[in-house]
């Protein structure tokens, strides 16, 4: 029984990771967006987002047991109540799409800058793998994140490890100039938090509803938040030996290109697999909602949720991301107080 119940933990805990962890994380834009461009400071939004992804990921997941919500409407609807959970279900509803845009446009700079591809040919890669895998259901997205997480973690663990052997560490991890506007350090923990905790909430619902069991839920709550924590510090500390860094749309990969230049390709591929867990997160939390209002069968939901993906990825990744994902971690903020609260 304790193995069954670990063995479904790190399930979830792989799932939880591979929703949060997207292009905007893979390609080191996000962390640096929220995180490392405030140097020291950085490090202590880490570890507050990082506590808050523990705790308020294993609430949002026992509260949909308790409240049997199968749907993030559903959960809406008791956080907010019913007039006031409709009009949050829509704007989560905008916002997922928002992120799937951004998501597959970030799949297009990589096919570009990195394997020197047309971006829409990755991006019609990535839909078509997509539409395979989220027709599984379930399983297709754990079968993807067992395989990708790992991975993942081993690797940004390893890029952390060179970035320490480095001279200038210390200076650059202790000493590096806050290049951000020094109001926003103090609401970067909160807002990255809510922004990624109100989107995975679309996957952490039905999740949570499906495994039905608290137990497992807290253990797989706590392995994900406490290796995203280490994720994003392991991020921070490479990030914050590059110059500059702020003016790459692929931060990450210029890590890599300086400290780790033989891992050049594999971390291409690792990062199209980071944005690739997200994409069909994304995507299975807004079919499941879709499917609760239309009649239609899967595949034509699913045509539809890529195809607007599909539209939005034709705006540059840098630009999506720096202005929607500011924006979406301040309305998220409403929704963490209001589960905080709960």
């Amino acid at each position: 029984m304790a193995l069954r119940t670990w063995g479904g933990a790190c399930q979830i805990a792989a799932v939880y990771i591979g929703t949060i962890i997207g292009a905007g994380f893979a390609t080191g834009k996000e962390i640096v967006q929220f995180f490392s461009q405030y140097g020291l400071y950085g490090l202590g939004g880490i570890v507050v987002s990082g506590w808050l992804f523990i705790f308020l990921g294993a609430k949002i997941m026992l509260k949909a047991v308790e409240v049997r919500a199968a749907s993030f409407e559903e959960f809406n609807s008791y956080l907010f109540g019913e007039k006031f959970g409709l009009a949050a279900t829509f704007i989560q509803f905008l916002m997922l799409v928002g992120v799937t845009g951004v998501m597959l446009s970030g799949t297009g700079a990589l096919f570009e800058e990195r394997f020197h591809i047309p971006g829409n040919a990755g991006i019609g890669l990535t839909l078509v793998i997509g539409f395979l895998i989220v027709r599984k259901g379930m399983s297709g997205l754990f079968a993807v994140n067992i395989f990708v997480v790992p991975l993942m973690i081993i690797f940004h663990l390893y890029a952390a490890g060179e970035a320490a052997a480095q001279p200038a560490f210390l200076e650059n991890l202790f000493t590096r100039v806050t290049e951000g506007p020094a109001w926003k350090l103090w609401t970067s923990p909160f807002s990255y938090a809510a922004f990624n905790l109100a989107l995975a909430q679309a996957v952490l619902v039905p999740l949570a509803f499906g495994i039905n069991d608290k137990e497992t839920i807290k253990k797989g709550a706590f392995l994900g938040g406490a290796a995203l924590t280490c994720l994003m510090l392991a991020s921070h500390i490479s990030l914050v030996q590059l110059p500059n860094v702020s003016e790459y749309d692929i931060p990450m990969a210029q890590i890599v290109e300086r400290l780790m230049p033989a891992f050049h390709f594999i971390y291409a591929f690792l990062i199209y697999g980071e944005i690739f867990t997200s994409v069909v997160g994304n995507v299975y939390g807004l079919k499941q909602q879709l499917s609760t209002h239309f009649s239609w069968s899967p595949s034509v939901l699913l045509l539809l949720i890529f195809s607007a993906g599909f539209l939005l990825s034709q705006i540059s990744y840098g630009t999506l991301l720096s202005l929607l994902y500011p924006l979406f971690g301040l309305i998220s903020l409403v929704f963490l107080i209001l589960l905080w609260r709960k």
